[in-house]
């Protein structure tokens, strides 16, 4: 090691790049795989618990106002109602051409099959394994969107890598998924760095632990000429898109660059959705990230929209009552969102049990009535033609697939 760079100061920025890649909006989980044919997946991880019944609100419902006086949930929503009795929250709205062309729609009072212990860490481990809590070994430290590709025919890794400072238990296994994180190489092309410069250039937090950690990574012969598949013009193209864009849009849309070429499963994480305090704010704010995505997605992906599915999911719902904070805490059954042209929009689905205090799971939360897992077997049924055993017992051990509930169009 250099002069320039010695052991002390190696650790220093090592310990301040940690804490400020945890943080940083680069250091999102993406992944990316190829399958055959010509359908698109994308899964988004909502981490933090997203309050479904905040998001796809049963206004018909005065139970609703009654658990919520402070949450601000109008009786009547015309710009967002969905069927007279959902509406979408506002931070959505953006979303309402979607759900009447037939590209959105979501699933209510769903869960995993994780239950009372309400831990997040637990329950996006749950999530992501996609197996039940008695599963063990191997399949339970898996993901199921990687056992998924081992089953898959003609399927094999694109570009396969995860940002981020661990990967994401989705994609986790056999199947050939690679990562990148902070505590591994620093593999990344002049481009890449030009991008990292300037969407930190005005954050000196940011900007100075990354332009450390690329003087360590080249002191040590870790930097890489590989520019992850991007050319030149399309680095400046991503700079230029995050000097006006969102984290959640840049996301979107390097995804969409990828599922445009060789890639057909994408799949990253979006956080903010742990509302304990301030719930109306919070919320609006991860919404409108969310809606950013999905937007840029269907305009960067063009015609390969219309074979698109996107899937949004998160660890649990949460209370049907609201705190004293004004928010809610870790609940139950919660909601899914999925968009794209292959879904059959235009439906809430699932079977919705009611607000009654007798109807709730344990008298708190809105009570779970499908399995998340079910509806992403039946994505996968639908587009890449798995069977129903092989669900049931290798992506989804102990999964019980139910009725097929017509997700695509």
């Amino acid at each position: 090691m250099s002069d320039a760079v010695s052991r002390r100061g190696f650790l220093l920025r090592a310990s301040v790049l940690g804490c400020s890649a945890a943080a940083s909006p680069l250091m999102t989980p993406m992944t990316f795989a190829q399958a055959p044919g010509d359908n698109r997946l994308v899964v988004i991880i909502l981490r933090g618990a997203m309050d479904g019944l905040d998001v796809v609100r049963p206004i018909a419902d005065p139970l609703l106002h009654r658990y919520r006086p402070g949450l601000g949930v109008p009786r009547e929503s015309a710009a967002t109602d969905l069927d007279g009795y959902f509406a979408l929250h506002p931070a959505l709205a953006g979303l309402m051409p979607l759900w009447k062309q037939g590209d959105l729609a979501a699933a209510h009072a769903v869960s995993t099959p994780y239950r009372d212990k309400r831990s997040h860490f637990d329950g996006q481990d749950l999530l992501e394994a996609g197996t039940g809590a008695d599963v063990s070994g191997a399949q339970a430290r898996d993901g199921w969107l990687n056992r998924m590709l081992q089953v898959l025919p003609g399927a094999g890794s694109e570009t396969a890598f995860a940002i981020g400072r661990a990967d994401m238990k989705l994609v986790s296994g056999r199947a050939p998924v690679s990562s990148w994180s902070p505590e591994g190489r620093l593999d990344m092309s002049p481009q890449a760095r030009l991008l990292l410069e300037e969407i930190y250039h005005d954050d000196p937090l940011f900007h100075d632990t990354s332009m450390d950690a690329i003087a360590i990574a080249e002191s040590l012969g870790l930097a890489s000429d590989d520019s992850f598949g991007l050319s030149s013009k399309d680095m400046r193209a991503a700079v230029q898109e995050a000097s006006t864009a969102g984290d959640a849009s840049v996301l979107a849309s390097f995804a969409a660059r990828r599922l445009n070429e060789e890639a057909r499963i994408a799949a990253f994480s979006l956080s903010g959705w742990d509302t304990h305090r301030a719930q109306t704010r919070g919320i609006s704010r991860a919404l409108g990230n969310l809606q950013d995505a999905i937007l840029r997605l269907k305009s960067e992906l063009g015609p390969r929209w219309d074979k698109t599915a996107v899937v949004a999911v998160t660890e649990f719902g949460r209370t049907a009552r609201e705190n004293g904070t004004r928010g809610t805490d870790h609940g139950t059954g919660g909601a899914m969102i999925l968009a794209g042209g292959a879904i059959r929009g235009g439906h809430v689905y699932g079977k919705w049990p009611g607000l009654n205090e007798a109807a709730l799971y344990a008298r708190r939360d809105l009570m779970p009535t499908s399995d998340v897992r079910s509806y992403l077997a039946w994505l996968m049924h639908g587009m890449y033609g798995l069977e129903r055993r092989t669900l049931e017992t290798v992506v989804f051990p102990g999964l019980q697939l139910g009725r097929d509930p017509g997700l695509l169009a």
